[in-house]
């Protein structure tokens, strides 16, 4: 019995350094079925789809969601990491593009980086199975995340890291294997309001939740129609795709270490986009946007996010 647990210590704690070692800024395990929180964040999903918070964004709505055994059969632990993707390098002032994509498509740097785990846990732990999940997974990645102790779902709905702040992007490996898991993180958001009284456009409409009509991100980036609402438009600012003004106003992001890798640095075209942009015809945004996360914006929408910014005269 005590070498088993032994054991599971040590499988643990070297699961937890490898991720690290493949350039993840932070790992924690959880296990299935979690704690009593997970439930209460279930019912918190459950209640912000049937407000229809959500919007048009229906794959929100995925059962399977609700409920991580159904990702792999037999789960009983998850690996969950974060990375981190702010650089020092800064973008131009005119049209501005969330710094969670301006570098390289994360979802295939976290999966290639979790494929590597992926063999490393074949060889030390031949038994185990394992199903790598990102963003594109149905699963409650925040409240997982919170479970394994990377951090806490902050009042703006980001994941909130105490050194890293909220600069960073999640990953998770679904494991048959019973392991040790981490402490799930309190949350340290206390009577701080700023990203609630700092959203221009009032998305935060109570701590924690989100409405996504109101919100720039949503509509720069998920927003199918023609136009966009003049609310939102009033109030680009010079958002063009994705918003980062909950985390840039947010004290945990004030000094938080920076990942100057080529996999975060920005595109030379995204820190250069101007008017000019909007004479690029379709295969030369496509030339620009391919590698990155942000292909999921057609050339025609980036044309009307940054036609939407011309209308505010701070910008022209």
């Amino acid at each position: 019995m005590i070498n088993t647990i032994q054991r599971k210590k040590e499988i643990s704690k070297k699961l937890k350094e490898r991720a690290i070692a493949e350039g993840f800024t932070l790992s924690g395990i959880a296990s299935i079925p979690g704690s009593s929180r997970i439930k209460l964040r279930t019912d918190a999903l459950e209640r912000w789809l049937s407000n229809n918070h959500h919007s048009e964004m229906k794959w929100m709505e995925a059962e399977r969601r609700k409920n991580i055994s159904t990702l792999l059969e037999n789960a009983k632990s998850v690996l969950c990491v974060g990375f981190t993707y702010i650089n020092s390098q800064k973008q131009n002032n005119l049209f501005k593009v969330g710094k969670f994509s301006q570098g390289e498509d994360y979802h295939k740097v976290i999966y290639k980086k979790l494929k590597n785990i992926g063999k490393w846990i074949n060889l030390e732990i031949p038994t185990c199975k394992w199903k790598i999940c990102v963003d594109t997974s149905p699963l409650l990645e925040k409240a997982w995340a919170e479970e394994s102790g990377l951090g806490w779902i902050g009042k703006n709905s980001n994941l909130i890291n105490q050194k890293n702040g909220s600069w960073f992007t999640l990953g998770f490996m679904i494991l048959t294997q019973d392991l040790i898991p981490d402490t799930p993180h309190q949350s340290l958001c206390g009577k701080c309001d700023i990203c609630i009284e700092n959203c221009p456009t009032n998305a935060i409409v109570e701590p924690f939740v989100i409405k996504s009509d109101l919100c720039i991100a949503y509509h720069t980036i998920e927003n199918r129609k023609k136009t966009i609402p003049k609310k939102i438009e009033e109030n680009l600012n010079g958002w063009v795709a994705g918003c980062d003004i909950c985390q840039d106003v947010c004290p945990w992001n004030k000094s938080v270490p920076y990942n100057n890798t080529i996999e975060t640095t920005p595109k030379k075209w995204i820190k250069n986009l101007n008017i000019d942009s909007l004479n690029w015809d379709d295969e030369t945004w496509k030339k620009h946007l391919h590698g990155t996360t942000l292909k999921r914006i057609k050339p025609w929408m980036w044309k009307r996010n940054i036609k939407a910014n011309l209308k505010n005269e701070k910008i022209k």
